[in-house]
């Protein structure tokens, strides 16, 4: 997260707290996505213009990135599992 604006870290770090800290899996149109065909992560929370990628096991939450949308399709090629 070194590489976004202060503001821009103040609004991942609000948003985590309101959305994946009660509940993680709740799907939205603007803010949770579940993704398919991948096995890891499961979740995409967007803030803006950026995209927190995350798997929720067992009640607990595991951040796996937080980047900017410009970077997420390369991540997900590089990083993501497929089922």
């Amino acid at each position: 997260m070194k590489c976004l604006l202060a503001h821009e870290r103040a609004e991942v770090r609000d948003a985590i707290e309101e959305h994946l800290r009660h509940q993680p899996t709740r799907v939205s149109r603007s803010r949770i996505k579940q993704l398919r065909g991948l096995s890891r992560p499961h979740y995409r929370l967007s803030v803006g213009d950026v995209r927190v990628f995350y798997d929720v096991t067992e009640g607990t939450v595991e951040i796996l990135a937080v980047i900017l949308k410009s970077q997420a399709s390369r991540w997900l090629e590089e990083e993501g599992e497929h089922s």
